[in-house]
């Protein structure tokens, strides 16, 4: 622990430039992260694939930030709930459960455009029912396909799919913690297909009575019973 303290305070005096160096080397001897070794790369080559990644590349991994910060400062942080999210492919992100019951929770990004936050101007025709500008989520699959025995999109969620919308509020506050809820069957319906979700759903930018950034008010809402939909209802 002494020379610990020794290398720290000979660290303080060093420049920039030679900390760095020595970052260099400790780094051949220590890994960051666990997957470097089952890519057999180094952290550094993976963030530069990212980096290089299309935008379609991007969106997925922004989408996995913000699933694992989801985790991490509100699934993680709740008292008296689990996460007993079962392994596979499901339509929902997380299973949690308190002494109520279990909630199904789908976490999605608040969509952008040339990295800007896009948003529902209620002066447009398609968002004139909106009492004020709102922001967007696009709640879909990234990748579609057909039920082979319906014949029916399979990129569309139902409403029976998941119970909670998350949505990561990332591009506009900059902050990967700063989340909305609210209440799936309180989205807005495919036109044409009552089951099915729309594929964009307007966002409030500030708590209101449709959305709020508090998980567990969320779970208050989804389980009073209360109907409603989005700004029309």
């Amino acid at each position: 622990m002494t020379n610990a303290r020794e290398i720290e305070d000979l660290l303080k005096s060093c420049t920039k430039e030679e900390r760095y160096q020595i970052f260099k080397n400790l780094r051949q001897e220590f890994s960051i992260h666990p997957i470097e070794a089952e890519l057999n790369t180094n952290a550094e080559v993976i963030l530069d694939a990212i980096h290089r990644g299309s935008d379609l590349t991007l969106r997925g991994i922004r989408g996995i930030i913000a699933e694992c910060t989801f985790a991490l400062d509100v699934a993680q942080n709740l008292i008296g709930w689990e996460d007993v999210t079962p392994k596979g492919d499901h339509p929902y992100d997380f299973l949690l459960r308190d002494t109520i019951g279990q909630v199904r929770v789908q976490v999605k990004m608040q969509r952008q455009e040339k990295q800007l936050p896009k948003i529902a101007q209620p002066t447009s025709k398609a968002w004139s029912f909106l009492p004020r500008a709102m922001y967007l989520v696009e709640t879909q699959r990234t990748r579609g396909g057909k039920n082979s025995q319906t014949g029916e999109k399979t990129r569309p969620y139902a409403f029976d799919q998941f119970d909670i919308l998350a949505v990561s509020l990332h591009p506009s506050t900059k902050d990967w913690a700063s989340f909305m809820y609210t209440v799936t069957a309180w989205l807005l319906p495919t036109e044409g297909n009552p089951n099915c979700l729309q594929v964009f759903q307007p966002v409030a930018q500030q708590p209101d009575e449709y959305w709020t950034n508090a998980f567990l008010e969320s779970v208050k809402w989804l389980r009073s019973g209360v109907r409603r939909r989005l700004y029309k209802e």
